[in-house]
């Protein structure tokens, strides 16, 4: 919308379209000019100006935001809202910052070098129990698939049940932690049953080949690749009932009330994201094997496990319970009561920008 100020000192004769005006004053204050004289005037002084308004219109500079994102699949939205140019539509400048996990793009967040993050409900949970100070604005992915434990044969591995004193690989803090804990206590077994061996995600192929662990809980893409790599000796369990995965867009509470429409922008290009990705996903999947140098028969493979959606709901805050009262029974926080996760979630901007794809009722 422009906005005309009307308190202007008028300009002089032939500046401007005010100039054409007072031309015509001069003549209703009867000074006695030709006629044609004042039209000419009055045309030569309106040809030569410029309009008043020129370059009012002219884009706003961007806002610079850091976006630190992940080249796991879970990220598929960043990927396609920057390669189509859906930040910059929305007048941000985004600077990615690649990360390998969630939570390590969550931690670029709590240390004030990235703006807003990708990551999934488990570190979050984690940051609630440290009381850091972040919110989550949006869920961009859902899966009850994405998670499981891919184990060798050889290693007498056939049922879950078979995991009893193994070696199994997990990655602390993270999805693959808590899958580890929900799915053995879903078949009988406690963490005291097996040996636990900490793992980064990208360490987890190499220790399965290498024979140092029998098992792993971990996501795609290692857990599609792991399994591939063990061919008829591999097994994975999979169990879509006791856990969905989460992966959302986390960002610092400071930075939201300072900035609330980069904020709502940064949605709307996401949004624009998840569209496209529904219209076009062989090009969203070709978008996702050029950013993040992933070969695109892997995306393909691993490509329905994942629900591509921008929405805020009441799973979310329910898995952030669950989740933080395994954190305490299991002792890996020194808090002893569940914090109030809806402090953590934060819904007004995404249901400005679209209502219906809000649903809490807390």
């Amino acid at each position: 919308m422009t906005i005309m100020h009307l308190n202007k000192p008028i300009a002089a004769p032939g500046s401007g379209p005010l100039g054409c005006f007072s031309c015509w004053q001069e003549k209703l204050m009867g000074k006695a000019l030709p006629l044609f004289v004042i039209i000419l005037a009055t045309l030569a002084g309106c040809e030569k100006s410029p309009p008043q308004n020129a370059g009012q219109h002219s884009a706003e500079p961007h806002q610079t935001i850091t976006f630190a994102y992940t080249y796991q699949p879970q990220s598929t939205l960043a990927h396609v809202a920057t390669a189509k140019g859906y930040f910059k539509e929305e007048g941000l400048d985004v600077k990615p910052l690649m990360r390998a996990f969630g939570k390590e793009a969550l931690q670029a967040v709590l240390e004030n070098k990235a703006d807003f993050a990708t990551v999934a409900e488990t570190p979050v949970m984690f940051s609630g129990l440290r009381g850091d100070k972040i919110v989550v604005i949006a869920n961009i992915e859902a899966s009850g698939k994405n998670n499981a434990i891919v184990a060798r044969k050889a290693a007498g591995i056939n049922v879950p049940g078979d995991l009893k004193g193994k070696r199994v690989g997990f990655t602390p803090g993270t999805t693959s932690d808590f899958f580890l804990d929900s799915f053995l206590t879903a078949n009988g077994l406690t963490r005291q049953d097996i040996r636990p061996v900490a793992l980064k995600p990208d360490e987890m192929q190499d220790a399965m080949i290498a024979k140092k662990v029998d098992a792993v809980s971990t996501w795609n893409y290692p857990l599609t690749l792991i399994a591939q790599k063990l061919g008829s000796d591999g097994i994975v369990f999979y169990d879509q009932q006791i856990y969905t995965e989460t992966f959302n867009i986390a960002t610092r509470q400071d930075f939201l009330k300072a900035r609330p429409e980069a904020v709502k922008g940064f949605l709307r290009a996401l949004l624009k994201a998840e569209a496209f990705v529904a219209r076009n996903p062989d090009e969203a999947q070709t978008i996702l094997a050029t950013a993040t140098k992933i070969d695109k028969s892997l995306i393909r493979d691993v490509w329905n496990a994942f629900n591509y959606r921008v929405v805020l709901d009441q799973k979310l805050l329910l898995t952030l319970e669950d989740e933080a009262r395994w954190a305490i029974k299991n002792k890996l926080t020194d808090k002893t009561v569940v914090p109030d996760y809806t402090s953590y979630i934060h819904s007004d901007s995404l249901r400005a920008v679209r209502p219906e794809a809000v649903s809490t009722n807390r």
